[in-house]
Parts: structure tokens; sequence; C-alpha cells
């Protein structure tokens, strides 16, 4: 198996083990979640995983072009692998162990590492960094509704 394809793959299991823990962890704690005192302004529940549905996808279509293409840059490969550790660090935390305050710490982090990892893709390559903004907007989004939690509950 050549060099690039076993990038390709690495890459597509990582977004995929990313993905799945953190659906895990959501399903886990999908009842505590439920009983939550939520904001009277709440995107419905049904948008959440449609979005990260999306997010992932749009990870994996521009690291397959950028692979294809030549290498994706080291320091877009490390905040790469921070992001998703943090992610499903964040979703352990809020969701299966049921910490809203943790949870919040969790999420802050991951949303700092996530402009760092827009501005480390934008810098690189414009057109991936457009099509991958929507990721750290969709965090500050998760991030003000988990405050919101936090305040609530």
């Amino acid at each position: 198996m050549e060099n690039k394809t076993l990038k390709i793959i690495s890459i597509f299991v990582f977004i995929a083990v990313v993905a799945g823990l953190g659906s895990l962890f959501v399903f886990l704690g999908s009842s505590w979640f439920n009983s939550l005192t939520v904001p009277t302004e709440w995107i419905p529940n049904i948008v959440i995983p449609i979005v990260w549905t999306v997010v992932y996808l749009a990870f994996a279509v521009v690291f397959f072009f950028w692979l294809k293409g030549g290498d994706v840059p080291r320091q877009v490969l490390v905040w790469g692998i921070i992001n998703g550790t943090l992610n499903v660090l964040w979703c352990l935390v809020f969701f299966t162990l049921n910490q809203l305050l943790f949870g919040l710490v969790f999420i802050i982090l991951n949303l700092a590492s996530g402009w760092f990892l827009w501005k480390e893709i934008n810098v690189s390559n414009k057109l991936y960094g457009k099509v991958l903004a929507i990721y750290p907007l969709w965090l500050s989004i998760a991030t003000t509704l988990n405050l919101a939690l936090w305040i609530l509950n």
C-alpha cells in the first residue's frame, strides 16, 4: 500500500473514531442531558447531530483532497489531533460523566484549539479554510450552549 493511501486511511479512521466515540458518549448521557433545563432560545435537538455530521464529513473531504494533492502541513495535523482528542474528552466529561462545569472547561479548550486549527488551515489553503470555517463557528455555538446549561442547572 502506498504511503499516501495509508495517510488517507489513517485520517479517515481518526475522524471516524472521534465521531464514533463522541456519539457513544452523547448516547450514554442522553437521558441525563434531556433532563436538563435549557434556555428558551435553544437549537432543536435534531440540528446538533446533523451539524456535527456535516463538520466531520467536511474534514474528511478536505483532508482527502489535501492528501491527494500533497501533504497536510504538520501544524494542521497536530491541531487536528488535539481537536479530535478534546472533542472526545468533552463528550465524555459533559455527557457521560454529567459534569457541566468541567465540560465547559473542555469545550472552551476545544474552542480555542479549534480556532488555532482553522487559522493553520486557512493560512495553508484559503479554500479549505472557507469550507472548514463551520467548525470553530459551531464550537462557538456549542460553547455558548454549554455555558447556558451550566448557568441554568
